[in-house]
């Protein structure tokens, strides 16, 4: 390769890993660190955990007449039952109506039909007093904070904050709208993410003047990185003498400590480095590569008219059956069959399936599941498999991960579809719910971000610690390689800003 050439690509890394080196040392420590504490969230779990038990002998209005005295006459896609605001029994009833945000949901007391006011504090306080066993003190009101990030919470701005006096040193977060627990965080779990997802996702630039640069800023660094890893790769393989040796005796040219275990942990860990970089990038969807053009599957087929709650019991009369006990939440939704079902959650998330009407239990087999499969969309179905254990695709990670503590539950029913894309649905064999769809792009985002970046193999998975050790010993190889980076960088730059004193012979002037 021509010198000029070599040089340039000499000077593209010295340079960028001055300026990328801590950033790419940080990762490596934030990264270890979301290993074991990831960004707060409220599980399905722990939500239904904390609500209150309903009970069979509250006086409740049916849901068609909650709604109607509420003035509720558009379709829903989907209505709740629940405790969880202010200790009192509330409908959350959904739009269907489509909406490129969040959907915020209409809370209705569901023992007048009378809409709820916009939280207050007293309301956020009376919802912690019936989350937990420990007394809340009121922490004000906030539009977004560190923890709060995510967009999912949009529906529910502004979020009033509670402190618990809890040994764990909770804080929740409670929706404007509908007075619901819609986040947790202990003390422990927000000191850890200001070194882990905080750091890690670079949240410092969220939900301020930088927001809207949020996403250009991280695939831009991610880039650089790219670039970073591929020519310290060129430059460290150039540099190792593989056949012979320098006069110092060593296969590496370099005298000093840091730049020999900077040049080795290079060549050792530069590859899962710039696997990391590049996948991190692929979580960010870069430039909406993939996003699918259409869909095959249109979800709002499922119940193209809403809900139809005419005939939907009281909830009284299905409290009372005796298949169900300990109920938080009942939950209406169109069953596969076009009618009308409720599932009821248990505070440990088991679920019963009953017929809305009837209070009947219910249940689903393989051709109908496939019938109302097929009305989702104009594409044939190819192909189908039931699944009673996860597969590469459809897995569950631990509640603390990115992907975790969003229910996946067993056993499903995978649809495959003919349409361009190859369409995947999966659909909950217990309730007949569809969980959601994959096509091609998505599964390959799943190749080249979640296999890559978390190591998302269910042969690990299923085998820690393996899967702890394989990502530590790694993890920390990354850090070496980065940590070497940063003192170099740092004698380099204090060399290049130490002022330069002209020394002239003593007695005489300096010529300039």
């Amino acid at each position: 390769m021509h010198a000029s050439l070599k040089r340039w690509l000499f000077l593209l890394h010295r340079w960028l890993g001055v300026a990328l080196c801590l950033l790419f040392a940080l990762w490596f420590v934030s990264g270890m660190v979301m290993m074991y504490v990831g960004y707060p969230k409220l599980t399905e779990a722990e939500r239904l955990g904390h609500l209150p038990a309903l009970h069979a002998d509250a006086a409740l209005l049916a849901p068609q007449e909650a709604l109607r005295r509420a003035g509720v006459q558009q379709p829903l896609a989907q209505l709740r039952l629940n405790m969880g605001s202010a200790g009192r029994a509330t409908y959350l009833a959904t739009p269907l109506s489509p909406s490129s945000g969040a959907r915020t949901a209409m809370a209705i007391d569901a023992a007048t039909g009378q809409p709820l006011a916009a939280t207050d504090a007293q309301a956020a306080l009376a919802t912690a007093r019936h989350y937990a066993e420990a007394e809340p003190s009121y922490a004000g009101t906030v539009t977004e904070d560190a923890f709060t990030h995510s967009r999912n919470l949009d529906a529910h701005r502004p979020l009033h904050r509670v402190d618990l006096d809890d040994a764990a040193g909770t804080r929740l977060y409670v929706s404007g709208s509908t007075a619901q627990v819609v986040r947790d965080a202990s003390r422990s779990e927000r000191g850890w993410n200001y070194v882990g997802a905080w750091l890690h996702w670079l949240y410092p630039l969220r939900g301020g003047l930088w927001d809207r640069y949020w996403a250009d800023t991280v695939n831009g660094l991610s880039l650089a990185g790219i670039a970073l890893a591929l020519s310290g790769t060129v430059v460290g393989i150039w540099r190792w003498r593989f056949a012979t040796r320098y006069r110092s005796g060593r296969r590496t040219p370099y005298p000093g400590r840091m730049m020999r275990w900077h040049h080795v942990s290079g060549l050792l860990f530069a590859a899962v480095t710039l696997t990391w970089i590049f996948s991190g990038l692929m979580s960010m969807n870069p430039w909406k590569i993939f996003d699918s053009p259409q869909r095959a599957v249109d979800m709002k087929l499922w119940q193209p008219a809403g809900l139809a709650l005419s005939s939907a019991a009281p909830p009284a009369q299905l409290l009372a059956s005796p298949l169900l006990q300990g109920v938080r939440e009942l939950r209406w939704s169109q069953a596969p069959d076009s009618g009308l079902q409720v599932v009821a959650y248990g505070a440990h998330g088991d679920r019963q399936v009953l017929d809305a009407a009837t209070g009947q239990a219910l249940s689903y087999g393989k051709e109908q599941l496939l019938t109302a499969a097929a009305r989702l969309s104009k594409a044939p179905i190819t192909g189908h498999q039931w699944l009673t254990d996860y597969d590469f695709h459809y897995y569950a990670r631990a509640d603390h991960s990115m992907t975790g503590g969003m229910g996946k539950p067993l056993p499903v029913l995978r649809v495959m579809y003919g349409d361009e894309a190859r369409t995947w649905l999966h659909l909950d064999a217990r309730t007949g719910m569809p969980l959601g769809q994959v096509d091609r792009r998505q599964r390959t985002q799943r190749w080249l971000f979640a296999l890559l970046h978390s190591w998302d193999w269910l042969p690990l998975l299923e085998r820690r610690p393996l899967w702890d050790g394989v990502l530590i010993a790694l993890s920390l190889g990354g850090l070496l390689l980065s940590g070497t980076g940063v003192a170099v960088a740092w004698r380099r730059l204090r060399k290049k800003l130490r002022p330069h004193h002209r020394q002239g012979n003593a007695g005489l002037p300096v010529r300039h």
